[in-house]
C-alpha cells in the first residue's frame, strides 16, 4: 500500500486552507449567511426557539435570528455608527456573521431584550410563560439556557475583545449551574463544521472561570 507523506510546507498549506475555508463561511454578506447557513443549513430541519423552547419546522413569521451578544451592543463597542454604516465595516460584518452568536428566537422576545443587560433578578421578579424575568433595563433568561448565554457571551468577549454585558461573576455562576447539554453540544458541533472554529467555553466550560 502506498503511503502519503506530507512535507512541513504542504502540511502548513493544508491547515491554512482549512482555516480559510471556515473564515469564508462568514466573510461575505451577513444577510446571505443568515439565509443560507443559519436558516438554510443549521436549522434546515427545524429546531426549538432558544428562550421559549417552542418547536418549529421552518422559520415562519414568528421567528427571527437573535444574537446572544446583541448587534446594537457590538456597534456601540466598535463605534462604527448606525446599522447601515457598520454594514460597511469589515470587522462588524465578521462579528455579525458569527453563527456561535446566533439563536432562533420569537420576534416579540427579541424586541423586548434587544437593549437589555443580563442580570440575576431573583424570585421577587415574576417569570413570564417562558421562564424569563425582566426589570428594565435587566433581563434574566430561563435557567435552562443560562449557561448557554454565559458561554456565548464569554466567546464574544474572548474572540472579539468586546466588553461584558453584565457582571462576569453572574455569567460564571450561570455557567456552573447550567453545564452544556446534548442540544447545546450538538448545535456547537454543527456550527464548528460549518464555520470552522469552536467555542472553547463549550468544549471546556471551566475556562470561563479564568476569563
Amino acid at each position: 500500500m502506498n503511503k502519503l507523506y506530507l512535507t512541513p510546507t504542504a502540511l502548513v498549506l493544508l491547515l491554512t486552507a482549512t482555516v480559510v475555508s471556515g473564515q469564508n463561511a462568514r466573510s461575505g454578506d451577513p444577510e446571505t449567511l443568515i439565509r443560507d447557513q443559519f436558516w438554510g443549513n443549521l436549522y434546515k430541519e427545524g429546531g426549538q426557539s432558544f428562550f421559549c423552547d417552542i418547536p418549529f419546522s421552518r422559520k415562519g413569521f414568528v421567528l427571527t435570528e437573535g444574537y446572544i451578544y446583541p448587534l446594537a451592543d457590538v456597534r456601540d463597542a466598535l463605534s462604527c455608527g448606525t446599522a447601515r454604516q457598520c454594514g460597511k465595516d469589515n470587522r462588524y460584518r465578521q462579528i455579525a456573521s458569527d453563527l456561535h452568536n446566533m439563536i432562533p428566537v420569537r420576534n416579540r422576545t427579541e424586541l423586548r431584550r434587544r437593549n437589555a443587560r443580563y442580570e440575576e433578578l431573583g424570585p421577587t421578579v415574576k417569570e413570564d410563560e417562558c421562564g424569563i424575568r425582566e426589570s428594565a433595563p435587566f433581563f434574566e433568561p430561563p435557567t435552562r439556557v443560562k449557561g448557554d448565554i454565559a458561554r456565548g457571551i464569554g466567546y464574544m468577549v474572548n474572540t472579539y475583545g468586546l466588553p461584558w454585558l453584565g457582571s462576569a461573576r453572574v455569567f460564571q455562576g450561570w455557567n456552573r449551574i447550567d453545564p452544556p447539554d446534548d442540544r447545546e453540544i450538538s448545535r456547537h458541533n454543527r456550527i464548528a463544521e460549518i464555520q470552522g472554529n469552536e467555542n472553547p467555553y463549550i468544549t471546556d466550560p471551566s475556562r470561563l472561570e479564568h476569563l
